[in-house]
């Protein structure tokens, strides 16, 4: 019975341990991030951390809606997640290239026989990776207010312009590029974009809480959006996201940014060599790397290793989105305001996490 009791008392004390470890970490990990709340004075705040097998933390912070009072739940606010829609959508490509439906090597008149030919060709990888020519913003249109009923009438802000530069030559940052791989996508798959991605997608990895960011429509759980205007969070301006889906156009929940983390820790959705097309940065065409494969972006951090994920910004919103497969570790968080400070915030907590 002694030799019993005695293995019991070995078996279960690691993880008594474990949880008193686990429990030090989240209350750190609650003091920082309650810290940098109220230091950027932000509206609301979502956070979820997961690692190994599962989340292990996630917790709101202020308000989705400070007028009326309405906390943020990390598993139900949904946010702007800006450009992390782009990374979203590279899963949209992963699973086309994995079903020998899209090669990335193509021009995109391959896929999108009505865009207009430049001076150069321009192929899908090029366009995903930054590197084609292709503008960004100009003046206000990051501020549209205009719904546009299909992803090709969104093309028009750009598909009449000269390009940049040469592809393969310089990288330039282009939201509108990913416009274009939305109708690429269409091309290629024969479905409209939206239904692909819920089907494709969002559907497959769970992701319940992220859709579209309808402005004309009352979306339940959609947190309201704020600037910061003379010392205080402001209801931002009405804007229109149809004519950028892929760019910068869904909004989400946290919890799903994990889901789909978690995702691409392994190879069951989309396999190694699917990833490594997506994730590995491209280079120009003098070797140099631009840290930017198709839709991934590269992190580094002294302290905790190389990560990959995506920033997110957007009218009312701010996001950051990074996993590490050495760690099998994925970091989630959304903030309802405008240009508001990372601090690094995501490496202070992965510290912590790393640590227990």
């Amino acid at each position: 019975m002694k030799k019993f009791l005695f293995l019991f008392l070995y078996i279960a004390l690691p993880a008594q341990l474990f949880s008193q470890d686990h429990l030090l970490a989240t209350h750190k990990a609650d003091s920082i991030s309650q810290a940098f709340f109220t230091k950027y004075s932000l509206p609301g705040l979502s956070i979820s951390v997961y690692k190994d097998n599962g989340l292990i933390w996630s917790k709101g912070y202020g308000y989705a809606d400070i007028e009326n009072k309405i906390p943020v739940f990390p598993s139900e606010t949904l946010f702007r997640v800006g450009s992390v829609s782009k990374t979203y959508t590279a899963a949209g490509l992963g699973v086309l290239i994995q079903n020998n439906k899209l090669d990335t090597r193509k021009t995109v008149q391959t896929y999108v026989p009505d865009f207009p030919k430049k001076k150069y060709p321009i192929t899908v990888k090029e366009v995903a990776g930054h590197i084609a020519g292709i503008r960004h913003y100009r003046g206000n249109e990051f501020m549209n207010t205009k719904k546009y009923a299909t992803v090709t009438e969104g093309l028009q802000f750009f598909k009449n312009d000269s390009l940049l530069f040469e592809p393969g030559t310089d990288y330039k940052y282009s939201s509108y590029g990913w416009n274009l791989i939305s109708a690429v996508i269409e091309g290629a798959s024969g479905e409209a974009f939206l239904p692909f991605m819920k089907a494709e997608v969002f559907e497959p990895l769970g992701m319940n809480h992220t859709l579209p960011d309808w402005a004309d429509q009352e979306i339940q759980n959609r947190s309201k959006f704020y600037i910061w205007r003379n010392g205080a969070n402001v209801e931002a301006p009405y804007v229109d996201n149809s004519y950028k889906w892929a760019g910068g156009g869904f909004i989400g929940t946290t919890e799903d940014m994990i889901r789909f983390g978690e995702a691409h820790l392994d190879y069951d959705f989309l396999n190694e060599a699917t990833q490594k097309v997506l994730m590995t940065p491209q280079q120009l065409d003098n070797g140099k790397s631009t840290n930017y494969g198709m839709g991934w972006s590269g992190f580094n951090d002294n302290a905790t290793g190389y990560w990959i994920g995506h920033t997110g910004s957007s009218v009312g919103g701010t996001t950051m989105f990074i996993i590490n497969k050495e760690h099998k570790m994925v970091i989630a968080y959304t903030i309802n305001r405008s240009g508001a400070e990372f601090d690094n915030l995501h490496f202070k907590l992965a510290q912590v996490f790393l640590a227990e």
